[in-house]
């Protein structure tokens, strides 16, 4: 496997890695952030406040975006053994 090869596999990879988590972590985001306004216009600050509504969005994100998360990762695992021979060269 020469340089360039690695390099796009890395590259892959991480593109991989971002697309997979992104959906989760905007969502947190999010709701973070709605949680966060909520707390500074009541001054309401409870540590609680802010994680459960994180932990629940987070979820049911897995619940929503698990088949599509799960397909995308076997596909791209998939496609990495069937061009197992390639990477060896």
């Amino acid at each position: 496997m020469d340089v360039s090869s690695a390099v796009n596999l890395g590259q892959q990879a991480l593109t991989m890695i971002l697309m997979l988590a992104s959906p989760i972590l905007i969502l947190s985001l999010v709701v973070g952030l709605l949680v966060s306004i909520f707390q500074a216009t009541t001054q309401i600050q409870e540590a609680t406040l802010s994680f459960v509504p994180k932990i629940v969005v987070t979820f049911l994100s897995l619940a929503l975006f698990g088949h599509w998360m799960i397909s995308t990762i076997v596909n791209f695992t998939q496609n990495l053994f069937l061009n197992f021979d390639k990477f060896m060269k």
